[in-house]
């Protein structure tokens, strides 16, 4: 069983998600609806935001960039829209594609700028596949419907936010997770829903001079266990850590405590 995603995988899971996130905005969906997970944008700022970073990122793979180009369109987004739900579903899959088009044509190994040292368009072919995922589940939570993803991605979305959240330089950009770091802080998140070569186990260490992990079973001052897709929407803020489905044991407060100083927004 193959659990580990390719290249060609994370830009097959950006049109993938677009196509079904778009597939739930029929005529009926609210788009002046307010996100829960996102309480400053309504779904169509949300969906403005996914379709806009999309476009930017093709931008920056199409053109070899060496530095960001401005990103106001997918920070500035306007409350009010006269767009109807199936003209949005529609630009939000035509750039999904155009974006997993340039990143297969452009290969994965090209030189690019990065916000995040890799400096290659595999960066941000997972990113962005991660990126559509979660604001799938940002829009299913805005309109009431059932969120699931597959096993192998939610595995690999899982790695990827904790590789990003403990390189030494998010301590740069997030000083204040360094209140983070103390002696007997850890955490052990366990899915109970994966087969044991999943090793679905990830172990968070604060103990040292940075935020770190590993994938262990190994016991911890907090460890929470559920299902794959509610651990990986914990641990992106999508869901409360009080919600019955998960199993929590050890110390609560560190929990939260981390939970609220590593939100992806």
């Amino acid at each position: 069983m193959n659990l580990t995603l390719s290249y060609e995988d994370h830009c097959t899971e950006i049109t993938h998600q677009a196509a079904v996130l778009a597939s739930s905005l029929t005529d009926g969906a609210d788009l002046s609806a307010s996100v829960p997970s996102c309480p400053d944008w309504n779904l169509a700022q949300l969906l403005r935001h996914l379709g806009e970073a999309h476009r930017w990122v093709e931008e920056i793979v199409r053109t070899r960039a060496t530095q960001p180009p401005p990103d106001t369109a997918l920070r500035v987004l306007p409350r009010e829209t006269t767009t109807t739900p199936a003209e949005l579903a529609t630009w939000l899959t035509e750039g999904a594609q155009q974006l997993a088009d340039t990143l297969r044509t452009t290969g994965p190994d090209a030189r690019i700028w990065t916000p995040l040292p890799s400096g290659s368009p595999r960066f941000f072919a997972r990113r962005m596949a991660h990126e559509t995922v979660i604001h799938r589940a940002d829009a299913s939570l805005t309109l009431g419907t059932d969120f699931t993803v597959g096993q192998r991605v939610a595995l690999d979305a899982l790695d990827e936010w904790m590789e990003l959240g403990s390189l030494p330089e998010m301590l740069d950009y997030h000083p204040e997770r360094r209140e983070l770091l103390g002696p007997g802080r850890t955490l052990h998140f366990h899915a109970t829903d994966t087969p044991p070569e999943a090793t679905a186990d990830w172990l968070v260490d604060l103990t040292g001079t940075t935020l770190a992990w590993r994938r262990s079973p190994e016991p911890a001052t907090v460890s929470v266990r559920a299902p794959l897709t509610d651990l990986l929407l914990l641990i992106y803020g999508r869901r409360p850590a009080d919600t019955a489905t998960f199993e929590i044991q050890g110390d609560t407060d560190l929990l939260e405590f981390w939970l609220a100083e590593v939100i992806f927004a």
